[in-house]
């Protein structure tokens, strides 16, 4: 829901007795803006509200005055629709404290559960290691945005358990902060030489702590959503995807579980371009995009493959589960409606084909294979239904 208000004095009342998750304010406002800005974060619970500045002026001036009464960013205007829907879910992401998760390494276990206690305390998920020899069992299973990783570690050192994850893809940008007691100049350089993005010294203050790793998770949320983010359908990237999907399958056969993985495509999307233009096409895109988002687990993956095409993982879900959720989606998407630039209402579905590990393979590729397969089935009997079986040969 979006709430408009004409004066700062109308929007404070409404922060004190309502829910706000972002504000966008006008820096025309001039000093009563920043003004603003700076009483909305005195609000109870606003103080990290994520804060937006619309202005058609960019000096530097403004901009940092801006962000020093609290702004996450700076939109100029005119403002472009799509930027300006991207730049939204940006700073949503940024509020989005609560999903974010920490995995902190250290043999000290009361000095990793107070660790621990200060940033749950603050909607920070934390699992605590006392050592990484396990390093990239925990990872893949906790999928960490932060990594608060010790020095002096039994078996595997803090270095080389640094070392060992940059030379990995996926975990090659989690932020890194080291721990350690000594905070003599060759150990800070030896720190960041193996990989480190901080340098913490113990014994840690908390509210250093705590500040440092919320820069680190803020900059990791905007990074997420600007880089592994379709800007047009909010969906997965492509690349992201599938380092995902790689991810969650390497987790699926190492616990033996099942992952059912599903390929869908708008029903003769081409004709809705030539019908009625791309600018409604991509409404059509959006939509959609807006629909998977809503709906499934938080743990589903949700990703745009090309074009009309998205591809579903449903991690420890059988077909028949993954499809019965789809198909009512499925349902849900037909009923909405879309219009064309002269106001004409028309509607739109999609076809959809579900695979699953082991039964239809044990890799990525022939996951994608399979679904891809039947979701082909599901277009030659007939479009806007899921098939979950290959067809029989005649």
């Amino acid at each position: 829901m979006v709430v408009a208000v004409a004066t700062p004095q109308e929007g404070l009342d409404f922060a004190r007795h309502g829910r706000v998750d972002a504000a966008i304010i006008d820096g025309a406002l001039g000093a009563a803006a920043l003004d603003f800005a700076r009483a909305l974060r005195e609000v109870r619970g606003l103080e990290r509200v994520p804060m937006a500045f619309l202005s058609d002026r960019g000096e530097v001036e403004g901009r940092v005055a801006a962000a020093h009464a609290g702004a996450s960013l700076f939109l100029p205007k005119p403002v472009e629709a799509y930027g300006f829907g991207a730049a939204i879910e940006q700073m949503l992401a940024v509020g989005r404290q609560e999903s974010m998760r920490v995995l902190v390494v250290d043999d000290d276990p009361a000095f990793a559960a107070c660790v621990a206690a200060v940033l749950e305390s603050n909607g920070i998920g934390v699992r605590t290691a006392l050592d990484a020899t396990h390093l990239i069992e925990l990872l893949d299973e906790l999928r960490p945005d932060l990594v608060l990783l010790d020095a002096m570690l039994p078996q595997v050192s803090g270095w080389d358990a640094i070392r060992l994850m940059r030379t990995m893809p996926e975990w090659r940008d989690v932020p890194i902060l080291f721990l350690t007691a000594r905070n003599d100049l060759e150990s800070r350089i030896a720190a960041f030489d193996a990989g480190a993005d901080d340098y913490l010294a113990k014994p840690l203050v908390p509210e250093e702590l705590l500040s440092r790793v919320r820069v680190r998770l803020d900059r990791r949320r905007l990074l997420r959503e600007t880089t592994e983010r379709d800007p047009l359908t909010r969906c997965m990237s492509r690349s992201a995807l599938l380092d995902a999907l790689a991810s969650r399958l390497s987790e699926a056969r190492r616990h033996s579980r099942t992952l059912s993985v599903a390929m869908l495509d708008i029903d003769r999307f081409k004709r809705v371009n030539d019908t009625y233009g791309h600018v409604v096409g991509d409404h059509v895109l959006m939509g959609l995009g807006r629909l998977l988002t809503a709906r499934f687990r938080l743990e589903d993956l949700r990703g745009r493959w090309g074009g009309e095409e998205f591809v579903i993982a449903f991690p420890n879900e059988p077909v028949a589960t993954a499809c019965t959720v789809l198909s009512r989606v499925l349902e849900e998407f037909r009923k909405m409606p879309f219009y064309s630039e002269r106001g004409e209402r028309f509607f739109v579905s999609f076809s959809a084909g579900i695979s699953s590990f082991p039964d239809d393979g044990t890799s990525v590729d022939a996951l994608i294979r399979a679904a891809d397969r039947r979701l082909y089935s599901a277009k030659n009997g007939g479009r806007a239904h899921v098939v979950v079986v290959d067809a029989v040969a005649s």
